[in-house]
């Protein structure tokens, strides 16, 4: 059996444009539904979701069949959560808050084999197909793609070197953390803030490393794309719930 291909991150390494769907419902009738929807790649979100390992292989399970690949954001940059995404399957990861370009390297040697990592050997896990995928151990780190979260001023100002680090595929800009780190909380539409979104793609395609970002407006998203961020979220599974729902129920007892 050959190694189930990464098409997120073959595509980002082309600087195809790859559009998102955050997923934070925790269910994988959920994630089923969207898989189907066309996006590009869903986000399953563990860092700031109720949403645990079980979960998260039924949620992989549930978008084989649907149009996106899926990125799984684990709690933290650990290597113990980040083994255990990868061996049930998880091909893409988003690292939160990675601060340095050491923390970028520990990220990347957390999904990679001995000696150039520290990941954990099993011969028999999901991921390698249940021991079906042919030589598995030496060539997993092909179709492994670690993105590493921007979310302060101190990272932002590193941001070259972190992108810089072998290993990392893309760079994530996470909009509201920098928005706090820059003295704006809940308000990423200051001007001082945008003109840090625009600086740090801008600052990324010069290098040539795919940025990211999330928005559910619409106009901003189209925006971010027109900077040149090559992924983007341009909504989430819970808002979508509650805007249909609130509008569905306005409509009938407003």
């Amino acid at each position: 059996m050959d190694m189930p291909r990464n098409h997120f991150k073959h595509a980002i390494a082309k600087g195809e444009l790859q559009i998102g769907l955050w997923c934070s419902l925790c269910s994988n009738i959920a994630v089923e539904v969207v898989a189907h929807s066309g996006y590009d790649w869903l986000l399953l979100d563990t860092e700031h979701s109720p949403n645990e390992l079980p979960a998260v292989l039924s949620q992989l399970q549930a978008a084989q069949t649907g149009t996106a690949s899926c990125i799984v954001r684990p709690a933290w940059n650990d290597l113990v959560l980040i083994k255990r995404f990868l061996d049930v399957g998880a091909q893409t990861l988003l690292i939160p808050f990675v601060q340095s370009p050491d923390e970028a390297k520990r990220a990347v040697e957390a999904t990679r084999y001995p000696p150039k990592g520290v990941r954990g050997i099993t011969g028999s896990g999901r991921a390698s197909r249940y021991g079906r995928v042919k030589d598995y151990l030496k060539n997993a780190s092909s179709e492994i793609c670690v993105l590493v979260q921007i979310e302060t001023r101190e990272a932002l100002a590193q941001i070259e070197a972190i992108a810089a680090v072998d290993g990392v595929d893309g760079v994530f800009i996470g909009p509201n953390d920098l928005s706090a780190s820059f003295g704006h909380i809940g308000n990423w539409g200051h001007a001082e803030v945008q003109d840090a979104l625009k600086d740090a793609v801008t600052r990324l395609k010069k290098i040539g490393k795919p940025a990211g970002i999330l928005t559910p407006n619409e106009e901003e998203a189209k925006r971010f794309i027109e900077w040149g961020y090559t992924f983007v979220a341009v909504g989430a599974d819970l808002g979508l719930l509650a805007k249909n729902a609130d509008a569905l129920a306005k409509r009938f007892k407003g």
